[in-house]
């Protein structure tokens, strides 16, 4: 995700990830609005799709930014919880919310110029409109989901009820089960209507855990280009 020192890009349609093809076209947005490009995120390490972040950092000289425990073969700028990035007028909060994979993180979004509470929360693949993360990539569904429950109880629903949510998928993505089509929400929404809020530990572990979407055909090769272990 391309971080400015504008929420233009926000206005335009926010989302938490970039694919390769994207990253001409994010360096023209941002050239066209005057606006210096200052961090380039990835939520998490992509094992269904080829990010273009490292090409848009290249690109554009901005720091790639990835949670400090990802296991990659290149170097980046290590993001750690609770981390704040300066962007003038806003400013980003990293939340580390293990779960999707280890590295997995959300990003809130404050714009001082609309008032001190936050606007919006990018939820890569840790909570979608209606579901959640897909917890088998890592390998052990059951402690990764068990990791994703404690993450959204502990670093995201006590967050204020107006954000805005903005997921990296809806309808059709195999990162999870049962993504509503509904591009983009609130935390009041998710908490009244998504059922998986609604489950506790043993209930939430056993939903995610016996309704996960088959594997990417092509997973692990995409996962080695993505680990940079090509």
């Amino acid at each position: 995700m391309p971080l400015t020192s504008s929420v233009e890009r926000a206005r335009a349609g926010p989302r938490s990830w970039t694919h390769k093809r994207e990253t001409q076209t994010h360096a023209e947005f941002a050239n066209a609005k005057g606006m210096e490009i200052k961090y380039v995120i990835d939520t998490h390490i992509q094992a269904d799709h080829l990010s273009g972040g490292r090409s848009l950092s290249e690109k554009t000289g901005a720091q790639y930014c990835l949670q400090t425990s990802a296991d990659v073969g290149f170097a980046f700028t290590s993001l750690n919880d609770g981390q704040e990035l300066d962007l003038g007028n806003v400013t980003v909060k990293v939340l580390h919310t293990p779960g999707h994979t280890p590295e997995s993180i959300c990003l809130i979004v404050t714009d001082k110029t609309r008032g001190p509470e936050p606007w919006f929360l990018l939820t890569g693949d840790t909570l979608f409109v209606g579901a959640g993360g897909r917890p088998d990539l890592p390998g052990n569904a059951h402690e990764s989901a068990a990791q994703l429950y404690d993450s959204l109880r502990e670093k995201i629903l006590n967050l204020p009820e107006t954000l805005e949510i903005y997921p990296a998928h809806f309808s059709g993505s195999v990162c999870g089960a049962g993504i509503s089509g509904k591009p983009m929400s609130t935390l009041a929404f998710e908490k009244r209507w998504n059922p998986i809020l609604k489950l506790d530990r043993s209930g939430f572990v056993e939903k995610l855990t016996s309704e996960i979407p088959p594997k990417p055909a092509t997973m692990e090769s995409i996962l080695r280009a993505s680990q940079g272990r090509d």
